[in-house]
């Protein structure tokens, strides 16, 4: 990922006012960013193009002050191989669920355990679903994408005269195994 000044504005944004919202209902959306907006987002995440990109679910209000979250995130992502650079194609797709809540009980301490829940979140005046669409790709986009057929292969550096010492060698069992492959070839099993 680019490392982007803490005083950058993110590429995306849609935020909802949490006081504007119906609060008897569902509150329904379908986001979807044009090119230009995708193309940016595209560079801040650090990935080659975008070519689809959509979040599409409710807010849905949960008690007095509480809201509910509900998602489908869906994208479209091009990265290059980490093994020939060639481009791969991979296609997102996640639910997403976030729960606002208004009371939300601040952490305290200077160490403190992750929670079991990890879908609530303190309520904002206004909810940024621009914001979650953007949380949801960079967790999803793959960390190592790999065009079909990529391999690392194997590279061998030696000293000249020296026996080279090749990934196959440093497995935890290698030396049992020579020892078991020299016990077959120079042992008929007669002891």
């Amino acid at each position: 990922m680019p490392e982007l000044s803490p005083d950058a504005p993110p590429p995306w944004s849609h935020p909802v006012r949490t006081a504007e919202l119906a609060t008897r209902k569902p509150n329904r959306f379908d986001l979807k960013p044009d090119a230009q907006t995708r193309a940016a987002i595209a560079a801040w995440a650090g990935i080659t193009a975008l070519p689809a990109l959509r979040l599409r679910g409710m807010l849905t209000p949960k008690g007095r002050s509480d809201w509910l979250l509900e998602a489908d995130f869906d994208a479209e992502v091009e990265q290059p191989c980490v093994v020939t650079l060639s481009p791969v194609h991979t296609s997102l797709h996640e639910t997403v669920t976030r729960r606002y809540l208004a009371d939300m009980p601040e952490p305290e301490g200077e160490e403190v355990e992750m929670p079991e829940d990890d879908t609530a979140e303190p309520l904002p005046a206004a909810i940024d679903l621009a914001a979650v669409a953007l949380e949801v790709l960079e967790l999803a986009l793959p960390l190592y994408p790999r065009a079909e057929g990529a391999e690392l292969g194997e590279k061998v550096f030696t000293q000249p005269g020296a026996t080279p010492l090749r990934d196959e060698d440093t497995r935890p069992f290698a030396a049992l195994r020579s020892l078991i492959e020299r016990g077959k070839d120079g042992d008929d099993g007669e002891k």
